[in-house]
């Protein structure tokens, strides 16, 4: 990678360079191409002479096709660069196995030893509705508590509204009931009142079913239309036994292999492949050297970068369900008459994303290294540490929830653009340029802008890890701090 003042060539053998700051028709860069208009920060620069149809490459990798000759010093952008995808692919497995070479760390993370030896980084009390009829109700409860309680002894209250759990059918509905589970048994939550109305598709005994051997001391159900009375009475009767619990509990030193993060970008522009998401990648290979577990997600973000991925799987039979993950999601698009490679958005385009392909190899990065270890479906709960693919679309919320709805504790969720959300658990934004870290200092947790502001990896990923795991004790992110929270889940079936 070289570094220049005003432009970065990523990979040697790239047609392309990144301006790093805005630039002026007429200014030069690499072996004397002088730009033929003016240029946007984040966005792309020919480097030498195309013809129509000819691959345009930028980290190493096609990043689509060139619409019409182009002439080096031009800007690339969606108007003259189109991609190279369609639809399903046959892919053959070539491991690639590369040593991490990353030395044992001594740090520890202070967190909430559960019953079943998984470990929260809050403990918090949490009402679940089964249904989205009752969301009024656990909406009510969690005000009452917070008020009641004043927080003494927990880090928050929280209902996590929802529309769904009636009127699905099918696999629709099975994905519905597997979050909802996820979430009740989350490691974050030190206790959970779960809300049913009663008579919903999602039925309250078979969903509790689905916990399995879980601690009923800890997650209790309550039945509204089965109440006597006043339903928030008698659910606050419940949150009270509750809340005595949780609030005993206390954070214990716990080693990094205890960690799980998700890794997440949205709103991403030109640098999110230059600063934030390597940086996510360096942290996501350090915390796997250490035991630790990260998980990749938004499957259609990967088209175009798959192969990469393929390659790092550590068995013949990973590569076969990462294969899978991604026809599947293929077929998805493909299924409702849209293509699979519109994915960049109108932000991405301005922020100088141009092609799906061009997203994806910059948002794979945020995986690093590592071997693939395991591959989830939708709504699946981690089995294995190490680095994870799980099933999930790249719709920010959904895929978040997703994430966390696996086991993270935390989210790393790199922008380019900024955004301002956050799902059930810490999502922490880490900006790729300085300017929107300036700007948005309420959104951004971290500035990955540094590395082209002349400070090093090494010194960068330092920082970040010491903040991943100050989040990790208990500093709020900044969702937190803002209160935005909130869950989505996947809807891919009919509406009854």
């Amino acid at each position: 990678m070289t570094n220049q003042a005003a432009y970065l060539r990523i990979n040697p053998i790239d047609k392309v360079v990144v301006a790093l700051r805005p630039m002026k028709a007429g200014e030069e860069i690499a072996s004397g191409v002088k730009l033929l208009q003016d240029v946007p920060q984040g966005h792309k620069i020919l480097l030498q002479d195309v013809k129509e149809g000819e691959d345009i490459i930028k980290y190493g990798y096609p990043i689509g096709h060139a619409l019409k000759d182009m002439t080096a010093g031009e800007w690339v952008n969606e108007d003259n660069l189109k991609t190279n995808l369609s639809g399903t692919l046959e892919y053959e497995y070539k491991p690639v196995d590369e040593k991490l070479n990353i030395a044992k760390s001594d740090k520890t993370f202070n967190g909430y030893k559960r019953a079943n030896g998984e470990v929260g980084v809050r403990n918090e009390v949490w009402i679940v509705p089964t249904v989205g009829c009752v969301n009024g109700i656990a909406e009510e409860l969690a005000k009452r508590l917070e008020e009641e309680t004043k927080l003494e002894g927990i880090d928050a209250v929280h209902a996590w509204h929802h529309n769904y759990g009636c009127s699905q059918l099918s696999e629709d509905h099975e994905n519905t009931r597997k979050v909802l589970r996820d979430i009740v048994l989350h490691p974050n939550a030190g206790a959970v009142l779960v809300v049913s109305l009663g008579c919903e598709n999602n039925q309250p005994e078979d969903f509790m079913a689905m916990l399995g051997d879980y601690d009923q001391s800890r997650i209790k159900l309550m039945v509204t239309q089965r109440v006597e009375g006043d339903e928030v009475e008698e659910g606050m009767k419940i949150l009270r036994e509750l809340y005595a619990i949780a609030k005993q509990d206390e954070r214990e030193v716990c080693p990094l292999s205890d960690l799980r993060v998700g890794l997440k970008c949205g709103g991403s522009d030109g640098f999110s492949g230059i600063t934030a998401n390597p940086l996510v990648g360096e942290f996501s290979d350090f915390l796997v050297a250490q035991g630790g577990t990260s998980i990749l997600t938004e499957v259609p973000e990967m088209f175009g970068a798959e192969t990469i991925l393929m390659n790092r799987c550590e068995t013949k039979e990973l590569f076969d369900q990462t294969v899978k993950l991604v026809n599947d999601f293929k077929e998805y698009f493909l299924s409702h008459g849209e293509p699979v490679g519109e994915n960049p958005s109108p932000g991405n385009k301005a922020g100088g994303i141009s092609t799906l392909e061009d997203k994806a190899l910059g948002c794979t990065q945020k995986c690093g290294r590592a071997p693939v270890s395991g591959v989830l479906g939708y709504g699946e709960r981690l089995q294995v540490k190490g680095l994870n693919l799980l099933s999930a679309p790249g719709n920010d919320l959904v895929a978040s929830t997703a994430l966390a709805a696996s086991g993270c504790q935390i989210v790393l969720f790199t922008t380019g653009r900024g955004t301002p959300f956050g799902t059930f658990i810490p999502t922490m934004k880490v900006a790729t340029n300085s300017q929107l870290a300036a700007k948005k200092p309420n959104w951004v947790d971290f500035n990955a802008g540094q590395l082209v502001d002349g400070v090093d990896m090494p010194t960068v990923l330092e920082s970040f890890i010491d903040k991943v795991i100050a989040v990790a004790n208990g500093e709020p992110a900044q969702n937190e701090k803002n209160g935005y929270r909130e869950i989505s889940i996947f809807k891919n079936g009919v509406t009854l």
